[in-house]
């Protein structure tokens, strides 16, 4: 891993701006694994648990437009979660067709842990910039974020055509 990042100094032909967001968000992501392993989640799965434990048990479908997922990755997230004991799936009262999930005691008891994990990687991610600068990194990523919604939002009826590596 190269000891200062290296797309300060790449040519505006190597997608510098892409390069360097897909490289901070590789080293975020193994950080957040990191720090979530001693309780034993995996990234992603502390989402789920946050969002249970701020808004209470709620459809899985729900769970999936709130965390912008899709069903086969929440569906096995849950049943990682579920089999941990964290999470606990049941058939809605009033709906045949919907799944309740809901955090069960061994979840609630990860809060503190999942939290502190948290607050580690936002202070590391920070260092030292000061709140000016830390205000304008979130305004431009929201800004590139909706770049790239919106050319998703384009091309949703555009799908590019499947191609299978071998």
């Amino acid at each position: 891993m190269p000891s200062y990042p290296r797309y300060v100094d790449e040519p505006a032909g190597d997608q510098p701006l892409s390069r360097a967001i897909f490289r901070i968000a590789r080293a975020h992501k193994s950080l957040a694994a990191r720090l979530l392993r001693g309780a034993g989640l995996r990234p992603g799965q502390e989402l789920v648990l946050m969002t249970l434990w701020d808004e209470g048990p709620q459809r899985q479908v729900d769970l999936v437009e709130a965390l912008e997922s899709d069903a086969g990755t929440m569906t096995r997230s849950l049943a990682r979660l579920e089999k941990a004991g964290l999470v606990r799936r049941r058939p809605s009262p009033t709906d045949g067709r919907a799944v309740i999930v809901e955090v069960t005691e061994a979840g609630l008891a990860l809060r503190a842990q999942v939290d502190a994990a948290w607050a580690e990687l936002e202070s590391t991610t920070r260092g030292a910039l000061p709140d000016d600068r830390v205000a304008q990194v979130i305004a431009d990523l929201a800004d590139l974020e909706q770049n790239v919604s919106d050319a998703l939002v384009r091309r949703r009826d555009d799908p590019a055509p499947v191609r299978t590596v071998r």
